[in-house]
């Protein structure tokens, strides 16, 4: 029992002397052990400054979202140029002609699934659509309509393209 008794002192005294080891490094030493790294205290390190002028601040998407679009006025000018209605054609068989159709009359070849049929963008009701409008709808969607929300898809110099193509097109007959 003796043995025991001892036995169990000794690896005491060591259990002591290895805890205060550990204390007397962690409270003394300018290193310590994980807690003390700034990966884990990160709050304690200066937070740094963002130069100014790296976060737009003006122009850019939230211009056209929260501008009303009676208001916006067509980047590429009055009236599109006709290098822009070209490229407004050829990005319309790219984004639009898949529904709108090759006719503009909203019987392409996914627009036919639809019920109701996507507009026909030759009617009166779009031709008067004033551009700013049109280039919203294209943007952001319509309201329990089925146009996507294509602001993130298409470049708005090439939105713009799109309404001066759709424009140009005239009232159908």
């Amino acid at each position: 029992m003796k043995r025991i008794t001892v036995l169990g002192l000794v690896v005491s005294t060591i259990a002591l002397a290895i805890y205060g080891a550990i204390t007397l490094y962690d409270d003394n030493l300018s290193v310590g052990r994980m807690w003390q790294t700034p990966t884990v205290r990160a709050y304690e390190e200066p937070i740094l400054i963002m130069a100014s002028g790296l976060v737009p601040t003006t122009g850019g998407e939230i211009r056209f979202r929260t501008t009303p679009g009676e208001d916006l006025v067509s980047s590429l000018g009055t009236p599109a140029p006709p290098t822009a209605i070209t490229a407004g054609k050829r990005l319309y068989a790219r984004y639009c002609q898949q529904c709108h159709g090759v006719n503009h009359d909203g019987q392409g070849t996914v627009g036919q699934s639809f019920a109701p049929l996507p507009n026909d963008l030759r009617s009166t009701k779009v031709q008067v659509t004033p551009e700013g409008v049109l280039f919203k709808e294209i943007s952001y969607g319509v309201p329990n309509g089925r146009q996507p929300a294509l602001a993130t898809t298409i470049e708005a110099t090439d939105r713009w393209r799109i309404v001066a193509y759709v424009k140009s097109l005239g009232i159908r007959n």
